[in-house]
């Protein structure tokens, strides 16, 4: 007989019940091979006292084999592993060793690069420079949650737990559509927007229609990683454009375009990712010029619009686009709090409808009581409250952070100070070795990019993003001493 006693093991604090223990773990034996078809199993007398559970609790794990078709019962012999079973070789459980573990399928592994951003886990609570995220603490999720379940409790409400439309609730693309007239002069109607999870759902989206195999897109030198990412992976060649402090060198792409067929640019006019460049009214009125001409898309990634300090910001191209040719892609989930995945991406209405048709592939839809409780606050001016209040206290953190970085790291860090966004471009001297400060800083508490996801082949920096906008001034204080010790 088998050792019933080591290989049955009883957990009574479980909130799963004795006997499905029993049974469940009997259901392995039998499929790693250790129990054979036709196999018999002790007696519930037997088993009752070798694990130390009532007779009763061992019965009813049997009759919950025998209902499963795991085991039979046989008059006057006892209860056996199902003859009808196929014969199964006995696994030998190998040490789990996570860099020896073999799947057994075959798979392709396209993703090479590690996701360094996110790796702080969430229930740890070091100090962090982010990669420039907007403080939660600040987000009126209360009101949300308000709205949320307010109309989970309505009749009316209850609507929303079925299926709706992909392209997102059309009381939050109408919220939209005002919000996009308001703050940046882009006339629109529901038709021509979808509701995605965040603005990279848009850029992968945009990405599978505008894009073929072998295409071409331009992209930055200095370009957001993960967009680059998405682009190659649809199998598109990257054609390089220099960035300066006016953004994308357009006068380079027009050079570009003479010899090279280009489907598609990809921008982020402000606030450019990683350098937090604003691109130029000049140069927008240029590249839109050159989309005419040459009839490629203009992917416009406008994903913190709303967070610009000095003056007022420059209109969206696609504000002023006159031949439809950019597709703009905007975020929520970059201004309220990441985790609540809402963003859109607005274009002509034929390409929304494929965009739609796409999307059903791999998300039904969003979460429509959520969008239904943005478009409330939009609505009843609560997301307005939220941005003008978020502007103010995020341009004090902005002044304090610099003013931390001038007179504490005037050796070390090199730096302009940025007209909007959530983050510092943050150069430092050649001396500074980033994969080992971001380590060291880590043994003190302070989490901080090494830099690395920023880089590609034509761009390799001594730089990183330096969030400040989720930091208070005690916290950056804090965080800034902490960093001031490990490069000393």
């Amino acid at each position: 007989m088998l050792p019933y006693k080591s290989l049955i093991q009883i957990d009574r604090q479980s909130s799963i019940t004795l006997y499905i223990q029993v049974c469940n773990t009997f259901i392995s034996l039998i499929t790693n091979g250790t129990l054979k078809p036709s196999d018999a199993l002790p007696s519930s007398r037997v088993l009752s006292e070798l694990i130390g559970i009532n007779r009763n609790t061992v019965k009813l794990a049997y009759e919950e084999l025998i209902s499963q078709g795991w085991a039979e019962s046989v008059d006057r012999k006892g209860v056996f592993v199902l003859s009808k079973l196929p014969i199964i070789s006995k696994v030998k459980l190998p040490e789990i060793n996570k860099s020896q573990f073999q799947e057994g399928f075959l798979w392709t592994n396209n993703f090479e690069k590690e996701i360094t951003l996110s790796s702080t886990s969430i229930h740890k609570d070091p100090i962090v420079i982010d990669d420039g995220f907007p403080d939660v603490r600040l987000a009126p999720i209360d009101q949300l949650m308000r709205e949320y379940r307010s109309l989970s409790r309505k009749f009316y409400g209850k609507n929303f737990l079925k299926y709706g439309s992909t392209m997102g609730s059309e009381n939050l693309r109408i919220a939209i559509c005002n919000y996009l007239s308001n703050t940046r002069g882009l006339v629109v109607s529901p038709e021509n927007i979808i509701i995605t999870k965040g603005s990279q759902m848009g850029i992968y989206l945009a990405s599978q229609l505008i894009l073929n195999p072998n295409d071409t897109i331009a992209v930055g030198v200095s370009s957001f990683t993960t967009a680059d990412d998405t682009f190659k992976y649809r199998g598109a060649n990257l054609e390089r454009i220099p960035i300066d402090d006016n953004g994308m060198d357009v006068d380079y792409l027009q050079e570009v375009l003479k010899h090279k067929k280009i489907k598609a640019v990809y921008i982020i006019p402000h606030h450019h990712c990683p350098t937090g460049v604003t691109m130029s009214m000049e140069r927008r009125l240029k590249l839109l010029n050159l989309a005419k001409e040459y009839r490629f898309a203009i992917i416009e990634d406008d994903y913190d619009f709303d967070f610009h300090y000095d003056n007022k910001p420059y209109l969206p191209l696609a504000s002023i686009d006159h031949n439809q040719n950019v597709i703009y892609i905007g975020s929520i989930s970059k201004t309220f709090a990441p985790a609540l995945r809402i963003g859109f991406m607005v274009g002509p209405p034929a390409f929304i409808e494929a965009t739609a048709s796409l999307r059903k592939m791999i998300d039904r839809q969003g979460d429509t009581l959520l969008e239904e409780a943005f478009a409330i606050m939009f609505e009843n001016g609560e997301m307005e409250r939220h941005f003008r209040k978020s502007l103010k206290i995020y341009k004090q953190r902005r002044n304090h952070f610099c003013e931390l970085l001038t007179s504490d790291f005037k050796n070390e860090i090199e730096f302009r100070i940025p007209e909007g966004g959530l983050a510092v471009w943050a150069n430092f001297n050649d001396n500074i070795n980033l994969i080992k400060m971001s380590d060291e800083a880590a043994k003190k508490g302070l989490s901080i990019s090494n830099g690395n996801f920023y880089k590609n082949d034509n761009f390799s920096p001594n730089a990183i993003r330096m969030g400040f906008a989720s930091l208070t001034e005690i916290e950056m204080e804090k965080a800034l001493v902490i960093l001031k010790n490990v490069l000393q």
